[in-house]
């Protein structure tokens, strides 16, 4: 993997608000497992090959960024991957799942119903029996093992001698790389995590539930934003297409709408309505994802 590099961004909305940001380019460290999706794997893929499991399944939906870097892991590693699906699945395959597939994973389908059972004995049992003994990966990397992996990321968070108050601020769908990061930092800092999910409350209580799953204790100086999900996961608004390409001309920084687009506007939303203190340094993470611009293109061409 390569070390994320942080990437400067300084723009009328930066110097306007007397902010520093930079953005750690978490979707450059490799062409297939970017962003925070090998942080959150590679201790379950390390954890699956100790245990004697040949085969990993985990879940997501149809635009997953985790079963996309899964699947790419698992034919790097030769691991046999099965990645159960939200719902139908549509042909032609959309270029998240095309590539999964092509990758080897299996794509099972189950109803949005039987889906929320996932993390059921119950439900669990029936995919054993369908395909053999695997190590159990929870949707988006969501465990013990994705939380520790995702404090790694916390020591690429270069601060200056100078900063007087910190601030980290990151896309949430499960709070796990949140909690990780939170876990991970060495020095005091703000968090802010903003959801891309409607009705994203649930994960301040998310995040807190695995700062405990990790023993680390809570340092109280993190907030999940829930304004700025445009209508869910995986929807948008030509408020936000637009924001994202206009950044993307300016810096030369490519963004997706599921998440760090969705982040970043809600940041500059903050800076412009003077929301974030003047000398503020601020860290923004991006988490990778960029593939999955083609298959929503597609799917709202529709």
């Amino acid at each position: 993997m390569a070390t994320p590099l942080l990437h400067v961004i300084d723009d009328v909305v930066t110097r306007s608000a007397g902010v520093s940001l930079r953005m750690l380019r978490l979707d450059q460290v490799h062409p297939l497992l970017s962003g925070n999706k090998w942080y959150k794997l590679h201790l379950n893929l390390q954890a699956a090959r100790e245990c004697g499991y040949p085969t990993v399944l985990s879940f997501g939906g149809a635009y997953s960024n985790h079963l996309y870097a899964l699947a790419a892991a698992g034919k790097l590693f030769g691991f046999r991957t099965i990645g159960v699906i939200r719902g139908e699945i549509l042909q032609p395959l959309n270029p998240t799942l095309a590539f999964a597939q092509e990758q080897g994973m299996e794509l099972h389908a189950v109803s949005r119903t039987d889906y929320r059972d996932k993390t059921s004995p119950e439900f669990l049992a029936e995919l054993t029996e369908r395909f053999g003994a695997c190590h159990v990966i929870p949707e988006g990397g969501g465990n013990e093992a994705g939380v520790l992996g995702c404090t790694e990321i916390a020591s690429s968070l270069e601060w200056s001698a100078e900063a007087k108050d910190r601030l980290v601020t990151l896309a949430c769908g499960t709070g796990a790389t949140m909690a990780g990061i939170i876990a991970g930092l060495t020095v005091p800092c703000q968090t802010t995590g903003f959801s891309v999910l409607k009705g994203g409350e649930f994960l301040q209580q998310q995040v807190l539930d695995f700062l405990r799953t990790v023993e680390a204790p809570d340092p109280g100086s993190w907030h999940i934003n829930t304004q700025w999900h445009f209508g869910g996961y995986a929807r948008s608004t030509p408020e936000l297409l637009a924001f994202i390409h206009d950044f993307t001309e300016r810096t030369g920084i490519p963004l997706e709408p599921v998440y760090t687009g969705k982040m970043m506007y809600g940041l500059y939303a903050m800076l412009a309505a003077g929301e974030i203190a003047r000398g503020s340094e601020i860290i923004a993470i991006h988490t990778g994802g960029i593939h999955v611009r083609a298959s929503l293109a597609r799917d709202w061409a529709d």
